[in-house]
């Protein structure tokens, strides 16, 4: 790899890292340009010729939050509620403030709907893969508890315990696991 390249690298890096930071604590609109190519330490021609614009830049810095939700997340024994659930709650205690907010802004944008699209898949991908075994065999109430699954798990449904009822996070996740519990079959 060349000098040139590898230094293109750690630009884009430190554009996605810039862009992190300040979207994550606030609006998108209130966020310029000029503060983002700033905390990188790059002019906004240079955030324009990697990103092509600020919407561009946060596209990319919202697809490197993937990894970290699949970090956050980790590996879930299918079937179990509680491993579930604390596995949500390490996600969404991290991320979900910005998540909530992200959603909340772009839901509705054209450039952002392939990948709101790609969230909601992976998501009840997830829900599945994780809860599968104990769902109905039959197909109709299969879907019915997925989407009631999705409701329950939704980062929509953590803001609105955490944030809006002020709930604990022990608080929290007690009452998810009896959401959760009432969808699923008995083992």
């Amino acid at each position: 790899m060349s000098t040139r390249s590898v230094a293109a690298g750690r630009t884009r890096t430190r554009l996605i890292h810039a862009a992190r930071a300040r979207f994550t604590g606030a609006r998108i609109d209130d966020v310029t340009l000029a503060d983002l190519a700033g905390d990188a330490g790059v002019s906004v021609q240079t955030l324009l010729n990697h990103f092509g614009s600020k919407e561009g830049l946060l596209l990319a810095a919202t697809e490197s939050i993937g990894a970290e939700v699949a970090k956050l997340r980790g590996e879930v024994e299918p079937g179990d509620v509680g491993g579930a659930v604390d596995s949500l709650m390490r996600h969404y205690e991290v991320l979900g403030d910005a998540n909530w907010r992200f959603v909340a802004e772009v839901d509705g944008e054209a450039a952002f709907a392939p990948l709101l699209d790609d969230a909601r898949a992976r998501h009840r991908a997830w829900l599945e893969s994780v809860f599968g075994p104990r769902l109905p065999e039959a197909s109709d109430e299969r879907e019915d508890a997925i989407a009631a699954l999705y409701a329950v798990t939704d980062v929509g449904t953590w803001k609105l315990l955490r944030r809006d009822l002020a709930l604990s996070a022990d608080e929290t996740r007690a009452v998810l696991r009896r959401l959760i519990a009432g969808q699923l079959e008995e083992e």
